[in-house]
């Protein structure tokens, strides 16, 4: 058992797709097609041994009405004829039987019909060299049996012809089948080829811009195989916007990167002449130093943390939002003593708790905080709130410094974006975008908006099982 599951298994490897639907698809129609001829022989077969069968059983009636005082006798016709039947009576007893030669068999099963111990029957036997059909009944109230025969040939000659026309359609049905199974297998499977070619294409370019082209069609109406051409070019379509963001983050942080490691170099170039500066000019290049590996280190640490999709598991619990937004705007009075942090927590969102990772989610509370501080003026206030909205948890953070133009609000969360505004302050330009992911990791989302009366408004909704 197991070797034949191999030698189907092997047979499946070495065999295209393709080859395989078009034998499948043949083998399915040219067994239907068999199989329908092999039923219509039988039908016709049995139809005309029947129609046989009645014709002796009509003639059988016909010579009992007659032979009411015949007796035994021997068949005279010895069934020469086609269509005349060949008759004779048989005794139950052998000594009546008459002087001349029985023309067609009897055996004991036509003395025990003869005597009433057997049923009538057919029998297909040979009488002078021809084939014949023969009905064995019993005479009423008599000890005799009735055989009546009729010639068989024509009705074999014609089961015969049947036979041939039928295997001859059951040839070109096999025929067909072949053709329909290869016309199945191209046309079935040319998304999937076309879909096998775009993959190729894609893998040996390197290029996710390829698509399959799509049947055209009513909407809804698409098969499994157009389904799936589809989902591969939705596919093909994340792929090349991953790429595209990829390239495009390696590009910005290669650009961001390549200032500050100038710095780093000249300075480390000029504390390598120690002995010719001041000190006070050593003290400076060492803090600048300093300055700019904390920069690079903060950088490379916010990729790090960018390149990660999702939040680790292990590192999920039941966090309170209330404690680490309090905890938040502790951290960024310490950070900016010139701005005014305020804070307001509804009382019904003081003790809500929901899955996370506490210190991912202080890092984003942490990044909006420290953004609105950024681009607040000197004493200006930063206002947070946190309510319960429809089984929801609604965080706020706004400022009042300049806020965000029109053709900068759809691009505030983007990797290294800065608006002409921000480009003179300090930041990589990933704080925004870091919060962004942290909250989708969380399954949360986070908007900006411009809200009445100056400065930018951010809105996290943080949902609650």
């Amino acid at each position: 058992m197991s070797g034949r599951r191999g030698l189907g298994a092997r047979w499946r490897r070495r065999r295209p797709l393709r080859t395989r639907l078009a034998l499948a698809t043949s083998a399915a129609v040219a067994l239907v097609a068999v199989g329908v001829c092999a039923a219509a022989f039988v039908v016709i077969r049995y139809q005309m041994t029947r129609q046989l069968d009645l014709n002796l059983a009509q003639t059988a009636a016909e010579v009992t009405q007659r032979s009411r005082d015949w007796g035994p006798s021997a068949g005279d016709t010895n069934c020469r004829y086609q269509a005349v039947p060949c008759v004779q009576i048989v005794p139950s007893d052998p000594a009546r039987d008459p002087g001349k030669a029985y023309a067609m068999p009897v055996t004991d099963a036509t003395r025990q019909v003869a005597d009433g111990r057997r049923a009538a029957y057919y029998s297909a036997l040979t009488v002078a060299g021809q084939p014949v059909r023969m009905y064995t009944t019993r005479l009423p109230h008599k000890d005799e049996a009735l055989q009546v025969a009729l010639r068989s040939d024509t009705v074999q000659r014609g089961v015969r012809q049947a036979a041939g026309a039928l295997a001859a359609v059951g040839g070109a049905g096999v025929l067909l089948a072949a053709a329909l199974g290869y016309w199945v297998s191209r046309s079935g499977l040319a998304p999937v080829a076309r879909l096998t070619a775009t993959a190729e294409r894609i893998a040996a370019t390197r290029d996710a811009r390829h698509r399959i082209e799509l049947p055209a069609g009513p909407p809804g109406r698409e098969d499994e195989v157009t389904r799936l051409a589809a989902s591969f070019n939705t596919m093909l379509g994340e792929l090349e916007q991953s790429v595209t963001a990829q390239r495009r983050l390696v590009a910005d942080a290669s650009h961001e990167l390549r200032t500050p490691l100038t710095a780093l170099r000249t300075n480390a170039e000029l504390l390598a002449r120690a002995d010719r500066l001041t000190a006070a000019q050593r003290d400076r290049a060492a803090a600048a130093l300093g300055r700019q590996l904390r920069e690079v280190t903060t950088l490379v640490n916010d990729l790090i943390e960018l390149a990660r999709d999702e939040e680790p598991q292990p590192l999920v619990e039941q966090v309170r939002p209330a404690g680490l937004l309090e905890h938040a705007v502790r951290t960024a009075r310490e950070h900016w003593p010139e701005i005014a942090f305020t804070t307001r927590i509804d009382p019904a969102a003081a003790d809500a708790l929901l899955p996370g990772v506490p210190s991912r989610l202080t890092r984003l509370l942490s990044n909006l905080l420290d953004n609105a501080a950024k681009f607040s003026p000197p004493g200006g206030p930063v206002e947070t709130a946190l309510t319960a909205v429809g089984g929801a948890l609604e965080l706020t953070v706004r400022d009042h410094g300049p806020g965000i133009a029109a053709a900068d609000l759809p691009h505030v969360f983007d990797r290294f974006y800065r608006a002409d505004a921000a480009r003179a302050l300090p930041g990589s330009g990933l704080g925004l975008a870091m919060a962004r992911q942290i909250a989708h990791a969380h399954g949360a989302d986070l908007t900006a908006e411009a809200p009445p009366g100056g400065g930018s408004l951010f809105r996290l909704r943080l949902p609650v099982p």
